[in-house]
């Protein structure tokens, strides 16, 4: 591990102490977290009184981290530090976008239309049952679309809806445009979020900690408490902030499982993203294979046609020569 540090062990030591990440990168930080010394290494090196220039390379070390009292808690903090502008950046983005996605789909006037047209058919297909007069259907239904075949096996539930579309209301074809953050939203997890948000908070928790138990430091970490306090002030704005943020989110989330009429307990902000990025996947496949399908008819068509044309001529041209034929042996 030491190999992988190039400055001397004083400088190394400084670097700590003012929280220079210029000096000292996080994994170099969290490596010298693994390695800090146990207490019964701490013991054993206090009691020793011989030649410390005699000590090994590993012992030296250790003594140099023993000269500032609580290294460890003291690298925890510089590994926050480090990693904290990162983390606040990564989470504000996963929270920007569940704000954007549900404002889109709740926004999304060609998906409403798109929702009333599935229900419209739904009814249909089920009239003179109980189900045919339904008000609304259950989300996961729009994953039963493609399940669902004609009597000649050939066209899905969704092939047919994409043609009636692509018929009656092409201008609701290009639906997938509105909900441009939908699929980066799809693929997060809100129980990770909490996780993520939970960490920075306990990060401030750490640094407060041991700004208190360094008052009595001494002159060792007189430049480390400076930098700590301004770090501090910035970063408990920002995680502030980024609670507000969370929280909205938060809200937005149960939002749109409601919109759907859903239970967000039941079905939530995850599952309702999933459903509703594999429901415009799938449109979009089933539009793609209907086009090929129609461009091989057409091609088919124009085939026959060109065939029957050709034959046309060669029956025309056989007619011809068969009276020419007639001719010829009358006049004879």
């Amino acid at each position: 591990m030491l190999t992988k540090i190039k400055i001397p062990l004083p400088d190394m030591l400084s670097a700590v102490l003012a929280l220079d990440s210029s000096a000292l990168d996080i994994d170099q930080v969290e490596n010298l977290i693994k390695f800090c010394p146990t207490k019964e290494e701490m013991e054993l090196l206090r009691n020793y009184a011989g030649d410390k220039e005699m000590l090994g390379k590993c012992e030296q070390f250790f003594m140099e981290l023993m000269k500032v009292p609580r290294i460890e808690a003291k690298l925890r903090v510089f590994g926050f530090k480090i990693t904290f502008a990162a983390q606040v950046e990564e989470l504000e983005g996963y929270l920007n976008t569940i704000n954007a996605a549900t404002k889109e789909v709740k926004e999304s006037a060609k998906l409403r239309q798109i929702m009333q047209t599935i229900l419209t058919l739904g009814n249909a297909l089920n009239q003179g049952t109980a189900r045919g007069s339904a008000v609304g259907f259950k989300l996961d239904s729009l994953l039963k679309l493609s399940d669902t075949r004609a009597r000649n096996n050939k066209m899905t539930l969704m092939h047919y809806l994409c043609k009636l579309v692509g018929e009656k209301m092409p201008e609701l074809l290009d639906f997938a445009n509105d909900l441009v953050h939908l699929e980066a939203a799809s693929k997060i997890e809100l129980k990770t979020l909490a996780e993520e948000m939970q960490a920075l908070n306990k990060g401030i928790e750490k640094i407060l900690q041991e700004l208190m138990a360094s008052e009595n430091d001494g002159a060792i970490s007189l430049g480390f408490r400076e930098v700590l306090k301004e770090f501090l002030h910035t970063a408990e704005e920002q995680v502030k902030l980024l609670a507000s943020l969370y929280m909205e989110s938060g809200r937005n989330a149960d939002s749109l499982s409601h919109y759907f009429g859903e239970d967000p307990a039941r079905c939530p902000f995850e599952q309702v993203t999933k459903i509703l990025t594999l429901f415009m996947k799938t449109f979009i496949k089933s539009r793609e294979e209907n086009e090929k399908l129609a461009e091989a008819e057409k091609k088919k068509l124009e085939k026959e046609a060109i065939k029957e044309k050709s034959a046309t001529k060669k029956d025309a041209a056989d007619n011809d020569n068969e009276l020419n034929l007639q001719i010829h042996r009358h006049r004879t």
